[in-house]
């Protein structure tokens, strides 16, 4: 069990990490003040492959509508993507991802919302970002230099994801049992290096916990592992970076009332130091945040 006691233990041993700074989340022309909670990136899912069904929008007039109602929900941030990354989702071509993505991010955009495009594909970069794309929410490093090179010409701010593989969709196993901590900075600290070798001052890392992994099909194991990189997101203050983390649907746990497990996760996410929540339960998790804002010990 998760005990006062641990989390103690867990700062303690690295005090050091606690209050260092962290860049601002800079995108477009916003500069968001996170010292008084994160910031929420809403979901928006336009493959009928993902797996949380809540999130799905069939029609560009159904997603734009999700879209808007996060947002007066209290999404800062909508995130769409066309392309499942759950391991058995079909795949969809980069053609196919920007005929649906278009006609959702454009009106969005000029709705003065910001809007993150999720892909791995620089073509469906470059469409997304002349439709008014902001963030770019990297899915993969295979064609990694490229996308960065895009994101530094539109001055966009990029979300880069934890990916072991080529891309999220390739199934990979990751440090489980032990401190994950020093795999991720490893991970993430040449990625940052190149980043900025190439004009991307506006980077977000994002540890991957809404990703497939190999050896974590055991939901208690994978449970315990996501619990685990939420409260030590405050160490990869180390990179001197935002910290964006996707919430823990945790259906096998949750089952019939899977709606609690995000708001559940957005406590330990805050603990832990997160300063963007991606999650598809933006009125509860906004609900917690809000309660956890007003409390005091």
């Amino acid at each position: 069990m998760l005990t006062l006691q641990q989390m103690a233990d867990l700062a303690l041993r690295h005090r050091e990490d606690l209050d260092l700074p962290v860049a601002s989340l800079l995108i477009g022309d916003r500069a968001f003040d996170l010292s008084d909670g994160p910031a929420l990136m809403g979901v928006v899912n336009l493959s009928p492959d993902s797996t949380y069904r809540d999130s799905i929008a069939n029609t560009t007039e159904s997603a734009l509508r999700k879209a808007r109602v996060m947002a007066t929900e209290g999404a800062s941030i909508i995130d769409i993507g066309a392309e499942s990354t759950t391991a058995k989702a079909s795949r969809v071509g980069a053609v196919a991802q920007i005929d649906a993505l278009i006609p959702v991010i454009a009106p969005l955009a000029a709705d003065g919302l910001i809007v993150s495009t999720e892909t791995y594909e620089p073509t469906v970069v470059e469409a997304a970002l002349a439709a008014g794309t902001q963030v770019l929410n990297m899915t993969g490093v295979e064609h990694e230099q490229r996308m960065l090179e895009l994101a530094a010409d539109a001055e966009a701010t990029v979300i880069m994801c934890f990916s072991g593989g080529g891309n999220v969709r390739e199934i990979v196993d990751v440090t489980v049992g032990e401190d994950p901590v020093p795999d991720l900075l490893a991970h993430f600290e040449p990625r940052i290096e190149r980043a900025r070798s190439l004009g991307v001052d506006r980077i977000v890392i994002d540890p991957g916990m809404g990703f497939y992994y190999g050896n974590l099909t055991d939901p208690p194991t994978r449970a315990r592992h996501q619990a685990t990189v939420l409260l030590n997101s405050f160490r990869l203050r180390r990179l001197g970076l935002p910290i964006c983390n996707a919430m823990p649907s945790a259906y096998a746990l949750f089952e019939e009332h899977y709606r609690s497990a995000e708001p559940f996760f957005s406590v330990l996410a805050l603990l832990g130091g997160t300063t963007v929540i991606r999650t598809h339960e933006i009125p509860q998790v906004r609900a917690v945040l809000d309660t956890m804002r007003l409390l005091s010990v």
